[in-house]
């Protein structure tokens, strides 16, 4: 499957975003998702992940209450909505597909075959 992640931007402290996840030559539905971001200078960090089957999300406790992740099977998209951002969430986001099988790794970008290009978003103080 390929991906291809949108919806970053420049936005103030306290502001909201939503990116979204689309995906071409494959069923996004049927796929666990995961969600990283990397600001400069640092490793790729998990944001959230998306299991499937089911509808059961993980998100990390740097943003947890604030970003929530989700999915649109009919539109085979995935989304991730960034509420209260702050300036530390500046970053290039990914989003990120494995297939059908659950990893208990989830939070490592090693779990995940497939990238989008990702999208930045800067957060101002």
């Amino acid at each position: 499957v390929q991906l291809q992640a949108s919806g970053g931007g420049l936005v103030q402290a306290g502001g909201s975003l939503r990116l979204s996840c689309a995906a071409s030559g494959g069923i996004l539905s049927r796929n666990n998702m995961g969600w990283f971001r990397q600001a400069p200078g640092k490793e790729r960090e998990f944001v959230a992940a998306l299991r499937w089957p089911g509808s059961t999300t993980y998100i990390a406790d740097s943003v947890k209450g604030r970003f929530t992740a989700s999915r649109d099977n009919a539109k085979n998209t995935a989304s991730l909505q960034m509420n209260s951002l702050k300036p530390e969430d500046t970053a290039v986001y990914y989003c990120a597909a494995r297939g059908p099988s659950f990893a208990v790794n989830y939070w490592t970008p090693s779990a995940y075959g497939s990238w989008g290009q990702g999208t930045q978003v800067t957060v101002s103080s």
